[in-house]
């Protein structure tokens, strides 16, 4: 049996971002308990350089090195499949170094998310730092740069 993706109504996509505006902010916060709350007791979280962390290493982490200053995310698509949905957007966070200085960290994150009796929670996170492209566009993706270049210039 196979299930096709879909896109959310309205109500459920402003669930979701709702979510994830709620992840922002308790990171930014140190909030142990709202984090407790959104997070599915399955988490995995997947940092930027490949650290892996369960729910309690990562509400571990975020306790006690209170590394983040600031989050933000573009537009996410987002899709279901069944009670689960997968959403998937830029990042950029502002993150405190050991020694207290600032560093800027842009990416790519992949989240899932599943429908419970108490509602929407994460159970994955991972996010791809952007890094040099090596090869270059594809040919689809120079087409499709050329039409958006065109309609900002008729604009």
């Amino acid at each position: 049996m196979s299930v096709d993706l879909t896109r959310p109504d309205e109500q459920t996509r402003a669930a979701l971002l709702d979510l994830e505006s709620r992840r922002q902010r308790a990171l930014v916060e140190g909030d142990l308990e709202t984090l407790d709350e959104i997070f599915d007791p399955a988490l995995v979280h997947i940092h930027a350089p490949g650290l892996v962390h369960d729910k309690a290493r990562l509400l571990e982490h975020v306790g006690t090195r209170r590394a983040y200053v600031d989050i933000a995310r573009g537009d996410l698509d987002i899709r279901l499949l069944g009670d689960v949905a997968i959403m998937v957007g830029p990042i950029s966070n502002v993150l405190r170094n050991p020694d207290g200085s600032p560093r800027e960290q842009r990416g790519v994150v992949t989240q899932v998310a599943r429908h419970t009796a108490d509602g929407w929670r994460f159970v994955n996170f991972q996010l791809t730092p952007l890094g040099e492209e090596v090869w270059g566009k594809l040919p689809s993706e120079l087409a499709e740069q050329h039409i958006d270049d065109a309609l900002e210039e008729s604009a």
